[in-house]
């Protein structure tokens, strides 16, 4: 049993346990690096946390198996969560996490592939989706039951070519195909809909021929249960709107703009690790 495997037959109360320790590193990494983007980071740890210990088809110990499930982080600039993420499940040494953006570390500002279990060098907003499409209709051609499971930012969804892809996608239907927005409504320039406007956004992406469901992207058991359901509707790809909370865990980053890319003083750092340790305490004696 591969270590993912292992997480995924402990009890409920594990998961939310591992969510607040991958923010605590997430932390840790910036505020060494002294660079990265806090915010959206810990907004997606939890997303992150179903997807690789309740959900996808993959394996640490062999990560280029042909039939594993493929994720993209298209939103790389939050790669912190990603790279933590990775090492929580076994794919890279966490003491790799601590030379992130170091000189010749192969831990860089946004995820390449050279890295066990990341699929695509992304960052550049707007292409995950457009990625993922190919993967999904790659996947159908070789009769692979692999899923493409893609996570974007919601100020991301002002990039033209995400509603190329999600054209493409419902065109071919690819119920193989799940994207997830990571809703927390700010981006690097503030609301996301004063920059510019998403909403309606479940009627938009259904319009487009979507199956589309909204969740609470920091309850990690209905995270699970609604990416478990899927397809819940054959011949249509599906998109997930997790609402979730920009610097999720810390209370004086959440709902932050400046925390998109803020990097912590010392003093933050401490303050910010002594209330996640709160945190984990208070899952202890539930």
């Amino acid at each position: 049993m591969n270590k993912t495997e292992e997480i995924k037959h402990k009890n409920k109360t594990e998961l939310p346990y591992i969510a607040l320790k991958v923010r605590k590193r997430v932390l840790e990494i910036i505020y060494q690096a002294k660079g990265g983007h806090t915010g959206g980071s810990l907004s997606s740890v939890d997303i992150l946390t179903s997807l690789y210990f309740n959900v996808l088809n993959i394996d640490p110990a062999n990560p280029w198996k042909t039939d594993r499930d493929r994720f993209i982080m298209s939103k790389g600039h939050s790669v912190e969560s990603l790279y933590c993420i990775l090492a929580e499940a076994g794919f890279i040494d966490d003491s790799l996490l601590y030379t992130y953006r170091k000189f010749n570390s192969g831990l860089a500002g946004h995820p390449t592939n050279n890295i066990p279990g990341v699929e695509l060098n992304s960052g550049a907003l707007g292409h995950g989706l457009s990625v993922g499409v190919g993967m999904a209709l790659a996947a159908r051609m070789d009769k692979s039951k692999s899923r493409v499971f893609v996570l974007m930012g919601d100020g991301e969804q002002g990039e033209g070519s995400v509603y190329e892809a999600a054209m493409s996608a419902s065109h071919y239907k690819l119920d193989n195909l799940i994207a997830i927005i990571d809703r927390n409504g700010l981006q690097i320039s503030g609301d996301t809909e004063d920059v510019m406007s998403l909403e309606p956004m479940r009627s938009r992406w259904e319009a487009y021929g979507w199956h589309v469901v909204e969740c609470d992207g920091h309850i990690i058991n209905e995270l699970t249960k609604t990416f478990q359901s899927i397809p819940v509707v054959t011949g249509k790809p599906h998109l997930v709107i997790a609402r979730t909370i920009k610097g999720k865990g810390v209370s004086f980053m959440e709902n932050q703009a400046k925390w998109h890319h803020g990097v912590p003083t010392k003093e933050q750092l401490e303050i910010a690790l002594k209330e996640l340790d709160a945190s984990i305490n208070r899952l202890k004696v539930l």
